[in-house]
């Protein structure tokens, strides 16, 4: 979705992507029509109005979802200060490991069979960094009988998918994984994790349960994560990664925090070191996100929500922001 429009323009667009939350969908849809709170989210920050960081905030405050629209109304008109704090101190740093199930079908295009380096932009806590320790079932036909490709071992991350997609799919191993945030979170700390898990959305007990699996895998071998700005710091990062294998530098759901002359600056670093041979590029972002990424694909219609996943800035597919389906282009 779009962060750097208009709050009710930017509560729509959020409510056409939250179809899978009938409560964040209904808050959504509450805001849009509620001049009130649209006058309290807009004296927020813009990039501090996001619907999610919002409502969990609100969350965090005691707000219960699944619940009306009406205890949020109350709770952000009658807010002493906390809910605001919150938002200002806290961002949106999902990490939701289900999209590792349209993630690795591009790193295997990629891998071609060799170890990789994983460096993951805007790593949050670094739980995506992990998909040599899933296994995936990728229902293949989108069709009343799909077949379904199955690879990996650990626990099982779904997805449905139409679309030829290229098999085998074989599980890069991974030789070295690290990434790059402006506020790296610590798996061993109760708050931040406390904190990613007040993210998940109300109806979604699958994601909480796939949450709590992640950070105990990544408690075991917590990844290498570095404070910064990407913009500044991921060169150098791709060298010390490239001492390992062959690099991967991976986002999702990421490049939308950036306005929009960054994002702009941000494909050109890329697109220049793809054109090094310094790395290989997956991306996975908001159709609008990364406009000359979903050019090279299909037209996306103004009414669908999906994100676009790449390599090396070109389209293989559409993919939903959850992992839960894709569209294999290929």
């Amino acid at each position: 979705m779009e962060l750097w429009t208009g709050v009710a323009e930017q509560y729509a667009d959020f409510a056409s992507y939250a179809g899978d939350s009938p409560c964040f969908e209904a808050w959504a849809r509450g805001v849009v029509e509620d001049p009130d709170v649209l006058a309290w989210i807009g004296g927020l920050p813009q990039i501090k109005q996001q619907p999610n960081l919002v409502f969990a905030a609100a969350r965090w405050h005691g707000v219960p979802a699944p619940g009306p629209y009406a205890g949020l109304r109350d709770a952000l008109l009658g807010d002493d200060g906390s809910i605001r704090a919150t938002i200002l101190a806290r961002a949106t740093q999902t990490n939701e490991v289900g999209r590792l199930a349209t993630l690795v079908p591009a790193f295997a295009r990629v891998a071609r069979g060799r170890p990789v380096a994983l460096l993951e932009v805007g790593a949050s806590a670094g739980l995506c960094l992990y998909p040599d320790r899933w296994s995936y079932a990728w229902a293949v036909g989108g069709g009343e009988v799909d077949e379904v490709v199955e690879a990996g071992v650990g626990p099982r991350l779904s997805c449905r998918v139409k679309g030829d997609l290229d098999r085998p799919v074989g599980i890069p191993s991974v030789a070295w994984r690290g990434g790059i945030d402006l506020n790296p979170l610590d798996v061993t700390d109760e708050d931040e994790m406390g904190w990613l898990t007040t993210l998940v959305w109300p109806e979604h007990d699958d994601r909480r349960e796939r949450l709590v699996a992640a950070i105990e895998m990544a408690r075991t071998d917590p990844p290498d994560l570095v404070r910064g700005d990407l913009l500044e710091e991921l060169p150098a990062l791709v060298e010390r990664a490239a001492a390992h294998a062959p690099v991967v530098v991976f986002h999702s759901a990421v490049i939308a925090y950036l306005e929009p002359d960054d994002r702009e600056r941000f494909h050109d670093l890329m697109t220049g070191l793809v054109a090094e041979g310094r790395c290989h590029w997956v991306s996975n972002e908001g159709k609008r996100v990364l406009p000359r990424v979903t050019a090279t694909g299909p037209d996306v219609a103004a009414e669908r929500p999906t994100f676009v996943l790449g390599v090396d800035g070109q389209t293989v597919a559409w993919t939903h922001g959850h992992g839960r389906s894709m569209r294999w282009f290929g």
